[in-house]
């Protein structure tokens, strides 16, 4: 159980590690100044902060207590670490160790500074996707693996635990 915690943790620290690298990149040498960068026909560059949880929802109410939904994140990410330690499938503790570790990441932003950053801007013949992190890229990546793992398989069921 240990092993499968540490390499849930590790999952989760390399995402966390890199989203936050790649918010400093934009941050601090990117967009300065601030600015549209296109980079292909269907994406950008574009600096964005969240104030609210997924996709700007209830902006107005956690504007003003960041800190809040930043606590309730980390306890999130403790339990999916936790629940990942409990883990047989090597694709469901990867999962959770990346899902823990772009809520960390997304976190850590609302913390430091009252908003998550966001920057990656897909967009196809106008339509725009919210802007988004890597940190969202991370939690989406944990749930595909999440689904994948729960699909049922042509292997035996692993034994129950005693």
């Amino acid at each position: 159980m240990r092993r499968h915690f540490e390499r849930a943790l590790l999952w989760a620290a390399l995402a966390f590690a890199l989203d936050q690298v790649t918010k400093w990149l934009i941050l601090d040498v990117v967009m300065v100044p601030p600015r549209l960068i296109e980079i292909a026909p269907f994406l950008n560059l574009r600096l964005g902060f969240n104030y609210g949880v997924s996709f700007g929802l209830f902006r107005d109410t956690l504007e003003a207590w960041p800190e809040l939904l930043a606590a309730f994140k980390l306890i999130v990410a403790i339990g999916l670490l936790f629940w990942a330690a409990r883990c047989d499938d090597g694709r469901e503790r990867v999962g959770l160790g990346l899902i823990a570790g772009g809520a960390l990441g997304n976190a850590l932003d609302r913390w430091r500074q009252g908003a998550v950053t966001d920057f990656i801007d897909l967009h196809y013949q106008g339509w725009h996707w919210p802007t988004f992190n890597g940190a969202d890229i991370a939690i989406s990546a944990g749930v595909g693996l999440m689904l994948l793992a729960a699909l049922p398989s042509a292997q035996p069921a692993p034994k129950p635990r005693t």
